[in-house]
């Protein structure tokens, strides 16, 4: 099927031709129909299938030209990152057509963002904080909203947006057409459907779970995290394909200090991205990454859920995320737009069981690679694995009559026993008759 079969307007074809797009991938042709019949929809699509353009489409199809200047489409994103991503999508989108998005998002200053609201806007890209800031400051009057979109609503829901959601359905029109979007259907995401949708169409174009086909998995059994260093640095310089390489790590910490251990090397060749980190910053870095002068990106999970850059060539996991569905967020960011990708896991021993959890996930085994013969393994350790290699416990008390440095003969000079003394005996043997004299006295 092509974009004309789908009865999109000239506008949007002129657009989609311009960015030299022409068949919609399966997510797009499910979705079109069911959305432009005006019904509920929950959509459950992986990273990289197209899911952004799978709900704006029929969306601007169906968009009307207003003079309120009200917003008539919201959408509600995770994170700052994919506020930014999805504006860049729609701008695409709308090349030809007449249509003033704006996007807010909790952080920087509200003033601007408010002004920005206040000059007009039809479609409005949001994080759930601000927008209900805004909501209920009445910045935003939601009475023409025809249409909320949630995206990555199970990323939502980790980051404890539930109590925001809650306000934004009630905030505002009952009569509007909901699209929900997910990589997984969790029991809180089906929970807050059955409450707030109505009959949503539930459409899904591969199992929860399944990575994309174009992505290579592989993995490496690695000790600990300054040998997963070495790893990644001896990968980086003998393999030229890793030109765009994203590596996720477990926490904001780790982030730093992996970037710490590899910039002597890589210098400005590599960047770091998490939630510490101001928003002109996370900008400047992700930009550096997606054009090619920044090789290595390290992120958390949080902030790179919204990463859509092209042409990622690898994907490290550097620590296993301990939720089995974030590696297929993970993963998903290469691979994309048609081309292959390869994603590579440095599993420690800890960690095994979180591969396992994949692995069971995805209903098949991520092969095993073979350390390189001069890989450095360092002895060095953290301080969060020093803990926990394993304190001993003793299990076995050890024979005391068996010897050995902890039991063994006292020295003459500690081999004293404690006798109990008769002082009057003492003194009566030391003095004789006039002791005895005395104390009858």
């Amino acid at each position: 099927m092509t974009f004309e079969e789908l009865n999109l307007n000239k506008f949007l074809l002129n657009a989609l031709s311009d960015l030299g797009i022409t068949t919609p991938t399966p997510i797009q042709e499910k979705v079109f129909s069911v959305v432009m019949s005006g019904k509920d929809v929950c959509g459950i699509a992986q990273t990289g299938t197209g899911k952004t353009f799978a709900y704006l489409l029929p969306s601007l199809r169906q968009f009307q030209f207003s003079k309120e200047k009200l917003p008539q489409l919201i959408i509600l994103v995770p994170t700052r990152e994919l506020v930014a991503q999805v504006m860049e999508s729609v701008q695409q989108l709308t090349t030809y057509m007449s249509v003033k998005t704006v996007g807010i998002y909790g952080g920087v200053n509200t003033r601007p963002q408010m002004a920005e609201i206040l000059l007009g806007v039809d479609i409005l890209v949001a994080t759930p904080g601000r927008l209900v800031d805004f909501l209920m400051n009445g910045t935003i009057k939601p009475k023409n909203v025809k249409r909320l979109i949630i995206d990555e609503f199970d990323e939502m829901l980790n980051l404890g947006f539930r109590a925001q959601l809650t306000v934004i359905f009630d905030k505002l029109p009952a009569k509007r057409q909901n699209l929900l979007f997910s990589a997984t259907l969790t029991r809180d995401v089906e929970q807050l459907v059955d409450t707030f949708f109505n009959n949503p169409v539930r459409v899904e174009t591969e199992p929860a779970g399944t990575p994309l086909d174009s992505i290579s998995q592989q993995y490496y059994e690695v000790p600990n995290f300054f040998t997963k260093v070495n790893l990644l640095n001896l990968l980086l310089k003998n393999d030229s394909s890793m030109t765009k390489v994203l590596v996720f790590v477990a926490t904001k910490k780790l982030a730093d200090t992996l970037f710490e251990q590899l910039q002597p090397t890589l210098k400005n060749k590599v960047d770091v991205i998490h939630s510490n980190k101001n928003q002109n910053h996370r900008f400047n870095s992700v930009n550096q990454f997606e054009s090619g002068d920044c090789q290595v990106l390290i992120a958390t999970d949080i902030i790179a859920r919204g990463l859509d850059i092209e042409e990622v060539t690898h994907v490290i996991n550097f620590d296993m995320p301990d939720v089995a569905e974030n590696y297929i967020h993970r993963i998903g960011r290469t691979g994309r737009y048609d081309k292959d990708g390869i994603a590579i896991s440095f599993v420690s021993p800890k960690e095994v069981e979180f591969l396992e959890q994949v692995e069971a996930l995805m209903n098949m085994q991520v092969p095993l690679l073979e350390l390189p013969e001069d890989l450095v393994f360092s002895e060095r350790l953290l301080e969060d694995e020093v803990s926990k290699v394993g304190m001993k416990f003793i299990t076995k008390l050890p024979d005391i009559n068996a010897g050995g440095l902890a039991y063994h003969d006292k020295s003459e000079k500690n081999s004293k026993t404690n006798v109990r003394r008769n002082h009057q005996a003492e003194m009566k043997k030391k003095y004789g008759r006039s002791y005895e004299n005395r104390s009858r006295k």
